[in-house]
């Protein structure tokens, strides 16, 4: 039986331009009224994870920067992976180069990322994986954004350390995800679901593919699985 679901945001309970989907949120809502634990998992800072909980209507819990930090419920504190250090080393060496092209990097929200920094995909993620091909650090294209994040860290580290602290094991949740960064969540949890705009090696990685995509997607995996939950 399922004890919780963990989702994704951009890409999987939006439509394409990252509004998001009425039926994603009241199909969330509706969980947790049923009291089953759902978490939101992105690549967005704790602070907007913490509105976006508040205001889809979870309980608070959520994994935010790629895995790098999460939190159990509104009152939990936060507990941060990984070294940042090492990352904003990384990010002055990727700026350095593109400076000397002309080119100034966007960053996203720095002063509230406590795991990984986030620039605005203006550069060739190929291209900040080459120049930090000798850095200790992961380049993570989420198609949204670019993250630098210490090696190790990602949703599905994050989802063993958070089941853990709820008193659940991954096999527990179902997990349903788009894009790259959501693969290692799809194989940690019990079962992993894409919605079908995922990129193909995410779907390579999930047990079962949605028909419909983004929001639509999301609301067909929970329907054709919300059999399988058990309130806890």
């Amino acid at each position: 039986m399922l004890k919780a679901l963990l989702t994704d945001i951009d890409g999987t309970i939006t439509d394409p331009t990252r509004r998001i989907s009425t039926g994603s949120m009241e199909t969330i809502r509706s969980l947790v009224d049923s009291g089953i634990e759902v978490v939101l998992a992105s690549g967005n800072t704790s602070c907007f994870m913490d509105a976006l909980s508040k205001m889809i209507g979870t309980k608070g819990t959520f994994i935010a920067e790629n895995g790098g930090v999460f939190r159990i419920g509104f009152s939990g504190p936060l507990v941060i992976r990984g070294d940042q250090t090492i990352v904003k080393t990384a990010l002055t060496v990727v700026q350095d180069h593109f400076q000397k092209q002309g080119i100034s990097l966007d960053l996203f929200s720095p002063t509230y990322r406590f795991s990984d920094l986030a620039f605005a995909r203006t550069v060739p993620a190929d291209e900040v994986r080459m120049v930090l091909r000798d850095y200790p650090v992961q380049v993570i294209d989420t198609g949204y954004a670019i993250h630098l994040q210490a090696p190790g860290i990602n949703k599905g580290t994050a989802l063993i350390e958070l089941a853990r602290e709820m008193g659940l094991i991954p096999a527990d949740f179902l997990a349903i995800g788009d894009s790259l960064n959501d693969i290692q969540m799809l194989k940690t949890a019990g079962i992993g679901i894409t919605v079908a705009n995922a990129h193909p090696d995410t779907k390579a990685a999930s047990q079962y593919i949605a028909g419909k995509e983004y929001g639509d997607g999301f609301v067909e995996a929970v329907e054709k699985y919300y059999p399988y939950f058990r309130a806890r």
